[in-house]
């Protein structure tokens, strides 16, 4: 049965490791340099991705040989680094930002990229199918919705408003983070 509360707390997950709000010096950057960002694209290309990789990930992962339990260790590894990047205001991750910029950069890898697909496998772990489709598509709604007013929401926040808001949501990245360390190692252990 469906608990508001997991959905809840799969959706602040999820918004935590996308961190659109904490992206926006990058998409804002990205539109700048390729003219605009098709919004539309960018989310569907990004829910198909997240939604995929939620069915098909753990059957790459038995392919390879590799359980989820593991796969949520690492997981929990990702988890911790991107809180870490949030809180520290460091960079840990570069890559190039190319043209293509309704897919790449904006829907891989910045909306689903490692640290979202990595999330969502380790989540598998712990939730259920629709509990974690609902919390994608809170935050593609949410992801749709920043894209399509990114003027609007950069001015609405600040730059304060984002490095709090960034902060905020590594510190609790980081707890999730390690939650899912402890949990999935004791299962590994037995």
């Amino acid at each position: 049965m469906l608990s508001l509360k997991e959905i809840l707390t799969v959706s602040a997950i999820l918004f935590a490791v996308i961190d659109v709000i904490g992206s926006l010096p990058i998409l804002l950057q990205v539109k700048m340099t390729a003219g605009k960002i098709n919004s539309e694209k960018a989310t569907l290309v990004s829910l198909l991705i997240m939604v995929g990789f939620l069915f098909l990930g753990e059957s790459i992962l038995k392919f390879m040989g590799v359980d989820v339990q593991s796969f949520a260790i690492a997981g929990s590894l990702v988890i911790f680094f991107l809180a870490l990047e949030m809180i520290l205001g460091i960079r840990l991750y570069k890559d190039d930002i190319q043209e293509t910029a309704s897919i790449v950069p904006v829907a891989f890898p910045l909306i689903a990229g490692t640290g979202t697909m990595t999330t969502l496998l380790s989540l598998r772990a712990a939730y259920d199918y629709w509990t974690i489709i609902i919390a994608i598509f809170l935050n593609i709604i949410l992801v749709y919705l920043v894209l399509k007013n990114l003027i609007w929401v950069e001015k609405l926040l600040g730059q304060a408003g984002i490095s709090i808001l960034r902060k905020v949501f590594g510190i609790i990245l980081l707890a999730i983070a390690v939650k899912l360390f402890r949990s999935n190692i004791g299962i590994l252990h037995n």
